[in-house]
């Protein structure tokens, strides 16, 4: 036999065609498959270094085995049935023209069949694994629930059936009528190629082994239907459709009972299909079919709309009034609502003399430092540096100073690489030298310095104060908020400091460096880690640079809320984790919530929306993601290092069963609450996610009787927060105060309630008062009873308790404080109005508000100068809350606000007596300066108005020199008046009512 002639021309080699694409195609798949190792092992490495690898390794064990479950079983469903359906061809077929056109498919598919017969079911089995891998919580949930001791109402089942075996059932149920689906139709699909199934001029064609296939298929169809519907009935005490959450009375008499003879119907049918698989007779379960889907829609949708527009509409109060009762009952519950402490606060609005002097220790602690505004005073006063920063918020904490509770505005100084100058933004520079914040600034909460600053209590670099110094605690953040993505820290034992620790404390003074020594992230040190973080964080510098020795470790993931969720996946992490000096180290203290959809007869509740106020609008904190949930338990109190960043998880609520299945799972991950220290236990707080939640739903919930429940004529709702702009809800705020029912100050989480809000309207007066019990001890191990107690003071709507927004209005609308406050906005400054703080204190409410004041210029911040204080329809305004309380109270409030010892202040003289020597002069003098003021005020905006900029210029400059002299002259006012007791005081404006009335 003769070979045919080579196309190839002498001398040149023949090349072997078509290698090149698959050495291609073998080398993406390395590359890829070692970019997804490195990623892989990375995270093995890291949460090894924690301390946490078994929640890497249960975690991601559950979601390979689910996953190989879930692929196993569509694989085998998908491949099973085109298996049966390819075998079961018939082998001889009538001519046709549609036979003709399957035959061409059939010749074209033929070369790829066995790779289609496989490659089909792997591509389905793929799918449903990663559908399937993703619901591991379920699994792991229902493998080691928890009873809870509660039955529901309705059905009489332990609630651990509603959260932790129902969702299992669902899940497996739902996916495998998928599987029943997708392989139906491959089967149908292949019958109908091979011409098993023929669509014929007189009908369809189904050959003997096509009819027991569909009839096997549609039997398990059905049956999965009726164990659907059968859970179906269980879970109408979770339905949300409805006005209230749970089965109400059409579902207990309609739905539920249609259910059930829906779920027998179905397996009846499915029964009547593999009868006739066996006697080869389609009739009955035709039949049965069809009923089947009448039934569903009479029975299932029109006889429940039937029952709930002629019989329950009609006489919907009485028929639900049980059903609402459950509502309520297991909405408290799953909340956290059913232990408020619930008191009638009949509040007075008459401000008399002395009515303050019950509620002394209140009003020394009341907070006068907003932690929104005072970030920038924080930045100008202790920044130091261009590379380090504060938050936009601060947090609110109280220390033990000198034997007394001190609240306290906290933040740590934070590094800010962004803050280097252009020429020193290098790779090098942003993760090798500049790698970490330094020290803890606090102020007190309750004072300020003669000139509206700070009064600080931790401060300076290097760090002092009363919280400690660099020998008795650890200054350094290397995790906080705002760290860098990623540095590279540590080096062999003699080698030269490369990190920059903190500059110079004085003039003269040298910078200082430092070597981490802390173990705070995996070593980076061997070349093969290298490689991998190199390719994590796609940078070459780190694989060539000569700041990455044999000790390095990379640190990364510093936030602390992102390493709390990473090795506590099930929790859902409060937005705002807060800093506190303990054991000699700074901690950042998260709050940990288990939750759950599925609470029978419980309110969901969307979380971002119910977080959302004028903190999450301004991305102060973080808002909470948008899912819905029905129960919430503050069940973990979670500590991170901001040195080492070391994870520990305490179990705070150990009664919570959520938790408890968690704690099967994870068995040493959790640590008892009975190992925190009391430097630790003094510094937990209530959660303030949590506490929104509930006082969204305590809005409603505070009604326990169904009947007054229905009508809903005495709900609630959050007042929108008054110093802002946008109609956002007020943020709760943290303070130590005295509830009526307590004999001693607690820290409290608080917030107020108005009326409900329809349609945008609603009457701004006060009905409801909410505080948390934020003190939970400080013994080792050992949680305050009081702890987490919530107290409501329901106010009667008669008193006509004004509400934020009209305590905010009258503030605005006073002749005398608009006056004052235009003035100080006239001279090129702005004035700023802090957090309106509300206490129930002197009988009644008492609203303080501190206003700050803000120049022009990038170096600028606010400096506390003025407070405004309301009760009732009176209202008081001076330099400090003291003596504006004094105003607020008849000359005398009672009791010593916490900066009454300020001095420098506007003087108080007692009404009809003498004005202390030099006060007449300096009255004079500021009055003049304050009229120079006004006339350089109305010349400069006339010059405007005509386009005279020159004129305007200089009538500016008259305006700040007058100012100027009236600043001089109230300071000697003060110096005059110094030695006038604070007690004593009387207002520098009296007290006026506001222009709008109380109600």
């Amino acid at each position: 036999m003769s070979r045919p002639a080579s196309t190839v021309p002498p001398g040149r080699p023949q090349t072997r065609r078509g290698a090149l694409t698959p050495t291609l195609i073998i080398v993406a798949l390395i590359v890829v498959g070692f970019i997804f190792f490195a990623n892989v092992w990375t995270d093995v490495l890291w949460y090894q270094q924690l301390g946490f690898f078994e929640v890497f390794m249960t975690e991601n064990v559950a979601r390979i085995v689910i996953f190989l479950v879930g692929f196993a079983i569509m694989f085998a469903a998908v491949f099973f049935a085109i298996r049966i359906a390819y075998h079961a061809r018939p082998v001889y077929a009538p001519d046709s023209e549609v036979r003709d056109n399957l035959n061409r498919y059939q010749v074209q598919l033929e070369p790829i069949r066995r790779v289609v017969m496989v490659g089909v079911p792997i591509l389905f089995g793929l799918f449903a694994g990663s559908a399937a891998a993703s619901q591991w919580q379920k699994v792991l949930l229902f493998l080691n629930q928890e009873p809870f001791g509660q039955n529901d109402p309705q059905f009489g089942l332990d609630i651990s059936f509603y959260l932790m075996t129902l969702p299992f059932l669902g899940f497996v149920t739902g996916f495998l009528i998928s599987v029943t689906v997708v392989a139906g139709l491959a089967g149908i699909l292949t019958h109908y190629l091979y011409g098993s199934i023929r669509i014929m001029e007189r009908g369809i064609f189904t050959s003997r082994a096509a009819q027991i296939h569909l009839a096997v298929t549609g039997a398990a169809f059905l049956v999965l239907l009726g164990i659907n519907f059968w859970l179906d009935r269980y879970a109408t005490v979770q339905n949300n459709n409805g006005r209230w959450a749970g089965a109400l009375y059409t579902d207990v008499n309609a739905v539920i009972p249609t259910k059930a003879i829906l779920a027998v119907a179905a397996v009846i049918v499915a029964v009547l299909f593999v009868v006739a698989a066996i006697i080869g007779k389609w009739r009955l379960p035709v039949i049965g079919t069809a009923m089947l889907v009448i039934t569903a829609i009479l029975a299932g949708g029109v006889y429940p709309w039937v029952i709930q527009q002629f019989q329950v509409r009609p006489s919907e109060q009485t028929l639900e009034n049980q059903y609402i009762q459950r509502n309520i009952a297991m909405t408290r519950a799953a909340y956290g609502l059913d232990k408020v402490q619930e008191t009638r606060y009949n509040a007075t609005t008459n401000a008399t003399t002395g009515a303050l002097a019950p509620d002394q220790q209140t009003t020394a602690n009341i907070r006068l430092l907003d932690p929104n505004l005072i970030s920038d005073a924080f930045s100008q006063l202790e920044q130091y540096r261009p590379y380090y920063q504060f938050p936009k918020a601060l947090n609110v904490d109280r220390y033990q100073i000198d034997g007394k509770t001190q609240d306290t505005v906290i933040a740590v100084r934070e590094l800010n690489p962004d803050g280097l100058a252009t020429n020193q933004q290098s790779w090098l520079n942003r993760h090798v030298v500049y790698t970490h914040g330094y020290g803890v600034v606090a102020a007190k909460g309750n004072t300020f310095t003669v000139d509206g600053k700070p009064d600080f209590l931790q401060a300076g670099i290097p760090s002092t104060g009363a919280l400690g110094n660099d020998s008795t605690y650890q200054p350094r953040i290397y995790f906080g908020e705002n760290s860098p993505d990623y540095s590279i820290v540590g080096a062999p034992a003699g080698a030269p400091h490369r990190e920059q620790d903190r500059p110079a404390a004085k003039e003269g003074d040298g910078e200082t460096q430092y070597t981490f020594t802390g173990n705070g992230g995996p070593n980076v040190g061997s070349f093969f880690n290298k490689i991998l973080y190199s390719i994590k964080f796609q940078s070459s510098d780190m694989l060539l640079s000569d700041g990455v020795n044999a000790e390095s470790q990379i640190l990364y993931d510093r936030n602390p809320r992102d390493r709390v969720e990473k090795v506590a996946p099930y929790l859902t992490v409060d937005g705002n984790a807060y800093p506190a000096v303990v054991d000699g180290r700074v901690k950042w203290i998260v709050d940990g919530y288990t939750t759950s959809p599925y609470f029978p007869y419980s309110q969901q509740e969307q979380l971002s929306a119910a977080t959302a106020d004028s903190q999450t609008a301004a991305n102060r904190t973080v808002a909470l993601p948008n899912s819905s949930v029905n129960y919430i338990r503050n069940s973990v109190k979670a500590t991170v290092d901001a040195y080492d960043g070391s994870v520990t998880l305490y179990a705070w609520d150990d009664q919570d069963p959520v938790l408890k299945a968690w704690q099967k799972v994870f068995p040493t991950s959790l640590k008892p609450y009975s190992e925190m220290s009391g430097a630790l236990m003094s510094h937990v707080r209530y959660p303030e996610d949590l506490f929104k939640v509930q006082r969204e739903l305590l809005g409603r919930y505070h009604v326990t009787n169904p009947d007054s429940f229905y009508t809903n004529i005495d709900a609630w709702s959050v007042p929108n927060d008054p110093t802002v702009q946008d109609e956002v809800k007020q943020p709760p705020y943290y303070m130590s105060l005295k509830m009526p029912d307590q004999d001693k100050p607690a820290f409290q989480l608080t917030s107020s309630f108005i009326p409900q809000v329809v349609n945008g309207n609603a009457r701004n007066v006060l009905y409801g008062y909410l505080a948390a019990d934020s003190d939970a001890g400080n013994q080792k191990g050992v949680k305050a009873e009081s702890y987490g107690q919530l107290r409501l003071l329901q106010i009667p709507p008669e008193t006509q308790v004004p509400g934020p927004g009209q305590a905010q209005n009258k503030f605005n609308s006073d002749p005398t404080v608009s006056q004052a406050l235009n003035l100080l906005r006239q001279g090129a400054s702005a004035v700023l109005n802090g957090n309106l703080l509300t206490l129930p204190v002197g009988g009644g409410m008492v609203y303080v508000q501190p206003v700050y004041l803000r120049s022009t210029g990038e170096t600028s911040y606010p400096t506390l100068q003025r407070v405004l204080v309301a009760f009732g329809d009176k209202i008081g305004f001076a330099p400090t809350l003291n003596e504006a309380l004094n105003q607020l109270f008849g000359g005398n409030s009672g009791a010593a606000a916490g900066d009454s010892g300020n001095k420098g202040q506007t003087p108080a003289t007692p009404g009809g007596q003498a004005p202390a020597p030099g006060t007449t002069d300096a009255k004079a003098q500021l009055k003049a300066a304050l009229d120079e003021a006004n006339a350089a005020i109305k010349a400069g905006q006339d010059a405007l108005a005509k386009g005279d900029f020159a004129t305007y210029g200089e009538q500016q400059k008259k305006l700040a020199a007058a100012l100027q002299k009236a600043l001089e002259a109230e300071a000697k006012l003060e110096v005059a008046s110094a030695p006038a007791p604070a007690a004593t005081a009387a207002p520098t404006a009296s007290p006026s009512p506001s222009a709008t009335a109380g109600s």
